[in-house]
């Protein structure tokens, strides 16, 4: 080859564009990108919350039906005391601004709202099975997951993509798919004896729920884990207990004890308890909207149970809408949200013991803010993702 060529040759490779030059990547490093570890231990995370759910239901269904126990107030109180006895105490021997008494001083008030706003949304929920359908709480339920991406959006100041919504939307036709089939083979709907009265409990709970979550999804990712479910057991113990005193000490008087119903009460607490102490895990990891949509499976893991346990009848379409659900899940995870760029417009949860100044914006503000401050942070890469 003659130099004239060799160098047109050489200027020609480098002018090339560098997407030229290397090969495009193959299905499968796609397909591994997509399914990145990361996902697929947020997946199995997620699926583990729902499985101690599924326990619960089946605890309280056991308990329900075979014994009749119909005490949620009190099973939810054993939760609460697991939670002091475990979390509530960590706090109290703890030293400097992390001990008990000065999370109480700085803000026992908005943990106690939070307290009692998740006291009420499992009472709610759980009421409402004696009014209206199991099909209309399984869809109204769902009004969490609406719920928690607003309130995510306006104090969380989270901001999704397109993907998200396709996401969420495909984890509802899962839902809806699961429900209709439902009724296709007949399963047991429920009373249903005071219908409206029972959907407004429900979307009650669901909202009450959805605030519970955003706020356990702004204390885990910028305070504690075992901040929140110290606080949790310590005003969750003290309502709850208050709760049962007025409303359910008569009916658990009646309850027939016996070693078979206490070994269920046992395994209402300790999947209640794991449920609590294993979501904020999961949260910090995700968001509040991803473990949301993550429990919808938790319907169908029942349902699987009850094929064996209650001889419920089967059908095909449960396979196929626990593929939907799944695949909403793969879509709404598969792509990160960001948080929005000025922090100033979002309250603070921890009370400062010193005046905050504004500082100067230098340049255009990045979607790197951080939660507990509303200073203005720039960072090279962002230091909370919710994905």
């Amino acid at each position: 080859m003659i130099p004239s060529q060799q160098n047109h040759v050489v200027t020609t490779i480098e002018t090339m564009p560098p997407e030229t030059i290397t090969s495009s990547p193959t299905m499968v490093q796609r397909i591994r990108k997509v399914f990145s570890r990361e996902l697929l231990v947020t997946l199995a995370l997620g699926q583990v919350l729902s499985l101690l759910i599924c326990g619960i239901g089946l605890t309280s269904k056991y308990l329900a039906d075979d014994y009749h126990a119909n005490t949620p107030v009190f099973q939810s109180f054993l939760n609460y005391i697991l939670l002091f006895l475990v979390y509530t105490t960590t706090l109290a021997v703890r030293q400097g601004e992390e001990n008990l008494l000065a999370i109480l001083k700085r803000r026992w008030w908005k943990y106690m709202i939070l307290g009692l706003i998740d006291i009420e949304a499992n009472y709610l929920v759980i009421k409402a099975y004696q009014y209206t359908t199991l099909t209309s709480v399984q869809l109204l339920d769902c009004f969490t997951i609406p719920v928690v991406l607003l309130l995510s959006w306006f104090f969380l100041l989270v901001r999704y993509k397109a993907v998200h919504f396709v996401g969420v939307g495909v984890c509802l036709l899962g839902i809806g798919l699961m429900v209709g089939t439902d009724v296709l083979v007949g399963r047991q709907q429920g009373l249903g004896d005071h219908k409206l009265l029972g959907d407004l409990l429900v979307l009650g709970g669901a909202t009450l729920y959805g605030i519970s979550n955003v706020c356990e999804e702004f204390i885990v990712k910028n305070m504690s884990r075992v901040e929140f479910l110290g606080m949790m057991g310590l005003f969750g113990s003290f309502f709850s207990g208050i709760q049962l005193a007025i409303m359910e000490h008569k009916e658990l008087l009646r309850v027939p004890w016996d070693w078979q119903i206490g070994l269920l009460y046992i395994g209402f607490s300790a999947c209640m308890f794991g449920l609590y102490s294993f979501m904020p895990v999961v949260i910090k990891r995700s968001s509040a909207a991803s473990v949301n949509l993550s429990l919808l499976t938790a319907d169908l893991y029942s349902l699987f149970c009850g094929l064996l346990l209650f001889q419920y009848k089967f059908s095909g379409l449960y396979l196929l809408s626990f593929v939907i659900i799944v695949l909403g899940l793969v879509l709404y995870t598969s792509s990160s949200t960001y948080v929005a760029q000025d922090p100033r417009i979002y309250k603070q949860f921890r009370n400062a013991g010193h005046p905050i100044t504004d500082t100067p914006t230098l340049g255009p503000l990045e979607p790197s803010v951080t939660y507990t401050s509303l200073r203005q942070e720039i960072e090279e890469e962002p230091r909370i993702r919710v994905a």
